[in-house]
């Protein structure tokens, strides 16, 4: 047993503390906690540790709301209130962008709130075990089977509450569009007997195929005004009104007068394109999905605006859209782009770039080399999209910096 001081939060969403030389992380302790650990695993230059005992608890503490969440690998950070856990992302975000980043000091705005707290996502995965709908335990391969899921939409808990023996089942996903009354459950393994019961059309996935088995599968979401069609196996941000925070903070920071084309990058079904878009003379847009490009096409002209969008690469593909671009909105994988993805983007020497990214490190690498082809980080602000949990969306702007001979 040892005693830690952890002292903040690290990359991952576990507190980190130093002792013996080495840094310590422990799962469910915040910074400025005393606590008493076992030590599970020791790598030499770090450990990872056990919580055993709390001896000196944060004011910002609290008893979990989940029955769960002991268990569950979730929501990690259920124990913490939201102003800590907002404190945390903005830290581990600035903290990434100045050691990956190598970016002195980098402006990072207080964490956007988004609305909820619980009851925020639209879409919930689920692993089945013991016939119940479960997720996966915190570092492991089992799952946790879940009688109740306090992050599912309120549109969700109907559907949740009726699922009933899921015994076939391997995995469940439950949708909604929260804004349109759309409700879909998609199953991979054998389709309950008793799943028209449910109410709510399904869909059968199978080797990356989907079948309609009960009802009209179709899925619509409403955000920041525009009616978007969506795939119904196919992504869109899980939390509506973050979507809202996500396109108004990349509104401002693209800051379009109306003459200007846009590149929609990584564009998905379009979320940034008819919103965002509507503000350009021009969207270009691109996509390595086919089905999402389909939509994504369909849901910018149904806003009335000129567009060309193609199915691609970004990095091996961008050339074939024939065309510049005066401002780059991206939203790559959590992997981020690299540094192909920063030439392709880089390569009609647009003034600005608004990177959306699921993650403080791949984005803060990019930065990096973003700023390697001379565009310079401007500022970041964190959004608490997964509130609960260490995951978070970050709107980062970075310009093209001019040197004297184009002034």
């Amino acid at each position: 047993m040892v005693e830690l001081h952890p002292h903040a939060m690290a990359h991952g969403g576990e507190a980190i503390a130093r002792r013996d030389g080495k840094a310590h992380f422990i799962a469910g302790v915040m910074p400025d906690e005393v606590v008493v650990a076992s030590i599970v695993e020791d790598r030499g230059s770090w450990a990872r540790a056990e919580l055993v005992e709390i001896v000196e608890a944060s004011p910002g503490r609290r008893s979990a709301p989940c029955p769960h969440a002991a268990a569950c690998g979730g929501c990690q950070w259920q124990f913490a209130d939201e102003s800590h856990q907002r404190d945390w992302k903005r830290n581990t975000v600035a903290s990434q962008l100045e050691h990956l980043g190598r970016i002195a000091s980098p402006t990072v705005h207080p964490t956007a709130t988004t609305g909820s707290v619980l009851g925020y996502r639209n879409r919930m995965d689920f692993h089945v075990v013991d016939g119940k709908p479960g997720l996966m335990r915190a570092r492991s391969n089992d799952a946790v089977p879940l009688n109740v899921c306090l992050q599912l939409h309120p549109t969700l808990k109907p559907v949740f509450d009726a699922l009933g023996d899921l015994t076939g089942v391997e995995r469940i996903t439950l949708r909604s569009g929260t804004r349109t009354g759309d409700l879909l459950v998609v199953i991979e393994g054998d389709v309950p007997t008793h799943a028209s019961q449910w109410g709510v059309p399904v869909v059968h996935r199978t080797s990356g195929k989907t079948t309609a088995v009960f009802g009209e599968a179709t899925l619509r979401e409403v955000v920041d005004g525009v009616t978007f069609s969506i795939p119904v196996d196919g992504f869109f941000q899980n939390n509506t009104e973050g979507a809202d925070v996500l396109v108004g903070l990349v509104r401002l920071a693209a800051d379009l007068e109306g003459h200007e084309t846009l590149l929609d990058a990584y564009s998905g079904v379009g979320l940034f394109g008819a919103t965002v878009g509507a503000d350009a003379a021009l969207v270009l847009g691109i996509d390595s999905l086919p089905n999402a490009v389909e939509f994504a096409r369909r849901n910018v002209a149904a806003r009335g605006i000129d567009h060309r969008y193609i199915a691609g690469s970004v990095t091996r593909d961008i050339e074939a859209l024939e065309a510049y671009w005066d401002v780059a909105v991206l939203d790559p994988p959590r992997k981020g782009i690299g540094v192909r993805g920063v030439e392709a983007v880089t390569s009609a020497m647009p003034r600005r770039i608004v990177y959306v990214s699921c993650d403080p490190a791949s984005l803060a690498r990019d930065a990096k080399l973003l700023s390697d082809v001379g565009y310079g980080f401007v500022d970041a602000t964190p959004v608490d999209m997964f509130p609960q949990t260490y995951h978070v969306e970050i709107v980062a702007t970075f310009d093209r910096m001019v040197n004297d001979t184009e002034e």
